[in-house]
């Protein structure tokens, strides 16, 4: 189990240095933005530069996962950005759901594996 612990926390952390970098970077092509629901969220995401802000925490909480440090903070940064991440592709875009259920697959496997950095908050 420990094995399949640090395979899920490697593929997780890198997957969001990956395409965290690419906010940056842009090296994944883009296609073009459609003129739906979400092409109108994806250009205000674009244009307020609020894709730096979720670049960044992606990047910050995809290296503490690659490095194995802090990891339960890093779950919970990144908890929040699958959380929308699972939210747009469920109500906008649905060909980009199975790629978010992976990610939240492993998110949820790694929050179970640090269940006990977690418990504390469930406490009254």
């Amino acid at each position: 189990m420990k094995i399949l612990t640090v395979i899920a926390r490697l593929l997780l952390g890198l997957g969001f240095v990956v395409f965290g970098s690419n906010a940056f970077l842009h090296f994944i092509p883009m296609p073009p933005i459609p003129q739906t629901l979400a092409g109108d969220y994806t250009r205000v995401f674009l244009a307020s530069g609020y894709v730096y802000v979720i670049g960044g925490l992606q990047v910050i909480g995809g290296l503490l996962l690659l490095l194995g440090r802090f990891v339960p903070l890093a779950l919970t940064i990144l908890g929040a950005i699958i959380v929308n991440i699972l939210i747009f592709h469920t109500l906008m875009a649905p060909e980009g759901f199975p790629p978010a259920l992976l990610f939240t697959a492993l998110e949820l496997f790694l929050v179970w594996r640090y269940r006990e950095a977690f418990i504390p908050l469930l406490k009254p």
